[in-house]
């Protein structure tokens, strides 16, 4: 039996595709909130999932707790264990590995349901376009040494792999329709922003 280590940047309950999924195979689940200054024990980390949030991941001044969860990405890369980084979680593993993260020029954003395509290179990891939930509006540049896996019309990096066993997703497929209602409900949803469905236009 694996210990997973889930950071989580927000208090969500855990019906997400991810813990659910972990839990159903057996694994032992060790969630840890830095941002409210839980710890992560490195020592007993079998691997590890690094959610989405609302932080800069550059804002490491801002946010010590931000030079943690580095920590713990170092550790994985190190240790060749199983990591995996959603949309937050992708763009601190980016930014880790040396590439650049943050808003576009134009400030559009995805909020909604968007059509994620694989890439050539996506072999198993995707095997046709899917519409899945998008809620950021910052994207990363794909690191050196990283396989691009599938792109968007408006954000071509939305998803890449390092070695075998690190993959980071922009889009959230960790998410079924219970929680992406919750964030479409919630207070400060981004209606009206530029490139953000309505709400008239949601799926779930």
């Amino acid at each position: 039996m694996k210990r997973i280590v889930l950071v989580r940047h927000s208090e969500e309950p855990g019906d997400d595709h991810v813990q659910t999924t972990l839990e159903a195979n057996g694994h032992a689940i060790a969630t840890a909130m830095p941002f409210k200054g839980e710890p992560i024990d490195l020592d007993t980390a079998d691997g590890a999932v690094i959610y989405g949030g609302p932080f800069n991941v550059f804002d490491t001044d801002k946010h010590p707790f931000l030079d943690d969860e580095a920590a713990l990405i170092e550790h994985c890369l190190d240790n060749d264990l199983p990591l995996l980084g959603i949309c937050q979680g992708a763009q601190q593993i980016a930014w880790h590995l040396g590439a650049d993260v943050g808003p576009v020029e134009s400030g559009i954003r995805e909020f909604g349901y968007f059509e994620i395509t694989p890439t050539a290179e996506a072999g198993d990891f995707l095997d046709r376009p899917l519409f899945l939930p998008q809620n950021h509006f910052h994207t990363f540049a794909l690191p050196e040494g990283a396989v691009h896996l599938a792109s968007s019309e408006m954000f071509p990096n939305q998803a890449f792999r390092i070695g075998e066993k690190t993959y980071a997703l922009q889009f959230h497929a960790e998410q079924g329709p219970a929680g992406f209602r919750r964030w479409h409900e919630r207070q400060g949803a981004p209606y009206g922003t530029l490139g953000a469905q309505d709400r008239d236009s949601r799926t779930g």
